[in-house]
This record gives structure tokens, C-alpha cells and sequence, in this order.
């Protein structure tokens, strides 16, 4: 994996690239199929197994979340064709995401000023426990996922968002350009 070459992981944990190909499958598997955390039992000891059964959990819920919000997005955009609003629908798409604008150029900021502050918060917020202090000198997990890594990861998922959003923004002005209201359909004004 590129990451372990360009942070030097190779050379912090004493264990060549295909060893960590093969423990980072794990892991992946661990986290998308939501395996017993007996599967992470030849790579860590304990304190890291128990903060990656944490770490499943929040997948779980990000998961979940995220299917909520997608069916809930769909369904109101089922609704909006159907009782013809599409220039509302555009509306709503137009400027409501400006709102997400807004927090993802913040976090972005925020991250960029002081990625460790920040990412402290969010395992204060997220974690309720201190598994997530982890000893760069002794446990494999944090050698493996420097602090570099999880700033790659957050800048590129902000990114994809961002990228998300314009497209969203796109879709929503051509409706609102283009989109017509029938039966004399209030036009949502933001």
C-alpha cells in the first residue's frame, strides 16, 4: 500500500508491506462484515482489539446513518416529482446546501489550523472510553495508522463531500433554472 511506503510504516513496525496488506484486509474485513474481533487477535493485544470493537460500532452507525439519510433524501425528492415542484425541489437543493458548504469548509479550516485538537474531539465525543490512547511505541495499531494517515483520510473525505455538494448544487440550479411548479406550487425561498 502506498501509505505504508510514504509514512514509513514499514520501517516504525518491523513488518514488511505484505504482512501489513494482509493485517489491513483484516481490518477491513473486521470493520464492513462486522466480524468477531477474534479475527484481530495474531495483530494486537487487547486495548486495540477493544478500541476496534469501538471502532465497528461507529461504523455501524455511520452506516446506518448514512442509509437513513439517503432514503429519507429520495423519498422527499419522490415527493417534490410528484406533486410537481421540481423548481421548488431545485430550490431547496440550490440553497440548502449551502448549510453543508459552510460546515465542511469549517472542519476542513478547523483541521488544517490543528488536526490533533480536533481529532482529539472527535474520539471525546465519539469514544467514552480512553481506548483510544494508544502507545505509538508498543501497540501495532497506531504505528500502522500515524496521525499523517487519518489526515490524508479526513482531507480526502472532505473533499468528496465538497465534490458531493457541487454536484448537488449543479442539479438543484438547472431545476431551479429549468424546473417548472404546476398547480400553482409554491416556489421554496431560502
Amino acid at each position: 500500500m502506498d501509505s505504508y511506503e510514504k509514512y514509513n510504516v514499514t520501517d516504525t513496525t518491523g513488518r514488511s508491506i505484505e504482512e501489513l496488506e494482509e493485517i489491513t484486509i483484516v481490518i477491513f474485513k473486521y470493520l464492513r462484515e462486522g466480524l468477531d474481533g477474534q479475527v484481530l487477535k495474531p495483530y494486537f493485544n487487547d486495548k486495540e482489539i477493544e478500541h476496534m470493537e469501538d471502532v465497528q460500532l461507529l461504523f455501524k452507525g455511520g452506516f446506518l446513518l448514512k442509509n437513513i439519510s439517503l432514503f429519507l433524501s429520495l423519498l422527499a425528492m419522490i415527493l417534490f416529482i410528484i406533486y410537481r415542484k421540481g423548481k421548488s425541489l431545485g430550490n431547496a437543493l440550490f440553497y440548502g446546501t449551502f448549510v453543508w458548504w459552510g460546515v465542511f469548509l469549517l472542519l476542513f479550516i478547523a483541521s488544517l489550523i490543528d488536526f490533533n485538537r480536533y481529532f482529539t474531539y472527535f474520539h471525546l465525543i465519539f469514544f467514552d472510553n480512553e481506548l483510544w490512547l494508544l502507545n505509538p511505541s508498543t501497540d501495532l495499531l497506531i504505528q500502522m495508522l500515524p496521525e499523517e494517515f487519518f489526515i490524508s483520510i479526513f482531507i480526502r473525505i472532505i473533499l468528496f463531500f465538497l465534490l458531493t455538494l457541487a454536484i448537488i448544487q449543479i442539479v438543484g440550479y438547472i431545476l431551479m433554472k429549468k424546473g417548472k411548479d404546476y398547480n400553482g406550487g409554491i416556489v421554496i425561498k431560502f
